[in-house]
């Protein structure tokens, strides 16, 4: 059971890799983000909405909508979607991050992972994200086929 701002949501929490793999259910986001970076004196974000921050040595990470961070002066040829997936996986769990990374570099296609506290995320070049997440939904058939195949056993 996770408790969200006070409210229990009865979820179960999956650790295993093909039980997240086979339950991920991909889906592409709307809009288009670029991955910025603040100087590190004070590392305020001003008056930017950020989707994502992480402090670096170097300075501030932001991951900005793409005419959020064109309007504030940041370079946004690297535009990139957002693919969630929508597993309950627990911030322990091994071999999602793996799979999914390993399914994406073998067709070619870099993707920036990035793992929040209800989901994982995956950012890739807009140009490849239709071709990302048709990967990944057949990666989810695949591991589930597996899985059935185990149990069978």
């Amino acid at each position: 059971m996770i408790i969200d701002s006070g409210t229990a949501i009865m979820t179960t929490v999956l650790r295993d890799k093909f039980e997240m793999l086979s339950n991920m259910k991909p889906s592409l986001e709307d809009g288009e983000y670029v991955f910025c970076s603040l100087p590190n004196e004070g590392s305020k974000v001003h008056n930017l909405n950020p989707i994502a921050t992480f402090h670096e040595r170097e300075g501030l990470a932001v991951v900005l909508e793409k005419g959020e961070a064109h309007g504030a002066g940041f370079e946004t040829s690297l535009a990139m979607r957002q693919i969630t997936l929508n597993v309950n996986s627990a911030l322990d769990g091994v071999g999602l991050t793996a799979g999914v990374a390993a399914c994406l570099a073998e067709a070619g296609i870099p993707c920036n992972m990035v793992a929040a506290y209800h989901h994982d995320h995956i950012f890739v070049p807009a140009g490849l994200a239709d071709r990302a997440l048709q990967l990944l939904i057949s990666l989810q058939g695949d591991s589930a086929r597996a899985m059935r195949n185990v149990d069978g056993q």
